[in-house]
Protein backbone atom coordinates (compact mmCIF):
# COMPACT_ATOMS: atom_id res chain seq x y z
CA UNK A 1 0.00 0.00 0.00
CA UNK A 2 1.39 3.21 -0.74
CA UNK A 3 2.22 6.59 1.58
CA UNK A 4 0.14 9.21 1.11
CA UNK A 5 0.90 13.08 1.22
CA UNK A 6 -0.79 16.07 2.33
CA UNK A 7 0.53 19.29 0.91
CA UNK A 8 0.03 22.52 2.59
CA UNK A 9 0.57 25.75 1.15
CA UNK A 10 -0.77 29.01 4.03
CA UNK A 11 -0.09 32.39 4.37
CA UNK A 12 -0.04 33.09 8.45
CA UNK A 13 -0.78 36.77 9.06
CA UNK A 14 -0.96 35.88 12.98
CA UNK A 15 2.63 34.39 13.60
CA UNK A 16 1.98 34.57 17.52
CA UNK A 17 -1.72 33.49 17.27
CA UNK A 18 -0.45 30.41 15.14
CA UNK A 19 1.79 29.16 17.76
CA UNK A 20 -0.91 26.97 19.38
CA UNK A 21 -1.89 25.04 16.19
CA UNK A 22 1.95 25.01 15.50
CA UNK A 23 1.88 23.10 19.22
CA UNK A 24 -0.67 21.18 19.13
CA UNK A 25 -1.42 19.97 15.53
CA UNK A 26 1.89 17.41 15.55
CA UNK A 27 0.24 15.11 18.08
CA UNK A 28 -2.73 14.64 15.87
CA UNK A 29 0.01 13.58 13.05
CA UNK A 30 1.46 11.03 14.93
CA UNK A 31 -1.66 9.72 16.68
CA UNK A 32 -2.34 8.58 12.84
CA UNK A 33 1.07 7.30 12.15
CA UNK A 34 2.11 10.62 9.88
CA UNK A 35 5.32 12.60 10.02
CA UNK A 36 6.53 16.10 8.75
CA UNK A 37 8.60 16.45 6.12
CA UNK A 38 8.62 19.53 5.61
CA UNK A 39 7.42 22.61 7.65
CA UNK A 40 7.92 25.67 7.03
CA UNK A 41 11.77 26.34 5.97
CA UNK A 42 12.95 27.63 2.88
CA UNK A 43 11.96 27.26 -0.16
CA UNK A 44 11.65 28.91 -4.17
CA UNK A 45 9.88 28.58 -7.03
CA UNK A 46 11.47 26.77 -9.78
CA UNK A 47 8.97 26.81 -12.58
CA UNK A 48 5.45 28.41 -12.63
CA UNK A 49 4.22 31.68 -11.20
CA UNK A 50 3.72 29.47 -7.32
CA UNK A 51 4.56 31.77 -5.17
CA UNK A 52 3.45 29.92 -1.85
CA UNK A 53 4.14 31.86 1.75
CA UNK A 54 4.75 28.68 3.89
CA UNK A 55 4.65 24.94 3.14
CA UNK A 56 4.07 21.72 4.52
CA UNK A 57 4.35 18.52 3.72
CA UNK A 58 3.16 15.25 5.86
CA UNK A 59 3.65 11.67 4.92
CA UNK A 60 0.68 9.20 6.28
CA UNK A 61 1.52 5.14 6.06
CA UNK A 62 -1.80 5.26 3.26
CA UNK A 63 -4.60 7.39 1.79
CA UNK A 64 -6.81 5.88 4.41
CA UNK A 65 -4.49 7.04 7.44
CA UNK A 66 -4.04 10.39 5.96
CA UNK A 67 -7.86 10.80 6.04
CA UNK A 68 -8.50 9.27 9.02
CA UNK A 69 -6.32 12.00 10.67
CA UNK A 70 -7.76 14.95 8.88
CA UNK A 71 -11.62 13.66 10.06
CA UNK A 72 -10.52 13.05 13.09
CA UNK A 73 -12.00 14.58 16.79
CA UNK A 74 -8.60 15.35 17.46
CA UNK A 75 -7.45 17.27 14.47
CA UNK A 76 -11.21 18.93 14.00
CA UNK A 77 -10.08 20.63 17.61
CA UNK A 78 -6.66 21.29 16.24
CA UNK A 79 -7.88 23.02 13.41
CA UNK A 80 -9.99 25.26 15.25
CA UNK A 81 -6.53 26.74 16.36
CA UNK A 82 -5.75 28.17 13.54
CA UNK A 83 -9.07 30.09 12.36
CA UNK A 84 -8.38 33.41 12.05
CA UNK A 85 -4.75 33.35 12.19
CA UNK A 86 -3.96 32.70 8.07
CA UNK A 87 -5.08 34.43 4.96
CA UNK A 88 -5.20 31.08 3.21
CA UNK A 89 -4.73 27.71 3.96
CA UNK A 90 -4.74 25.33 0.89
CA UNK A 91 -4.35 21.53 1.81
CA UNK A 92 -4.26 18.55 -0.88
CA UNK A 93 -3.40 14.94 -0.04
CA UNK A 94 -2.13 12.74 -2.61
CA UNK A 95 -1.66 8.92 -2.86
CA UNK A 96 2.44 8.28 -3.39
CA UNK A 97 3.61 5.78 -5.85
CA UNK A 98 3.87 1.98 -5.31
CA UNK A 99 6.86 1.08 -4.21
CA UNK A 100 8.45 -1.36 -6.57
CA UNK A 101 8.96 -4.87 -5.55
Amino acid sequence: MPAAYLIVEMHVTDPEGYQAYMAEAPAAVKAFGGEYLVRGGRHEALEGDWQPHRVAMLRFPSFEQAKAFYDSEHYTRVRALRAGKTDYFNMVLVEGVAAPV
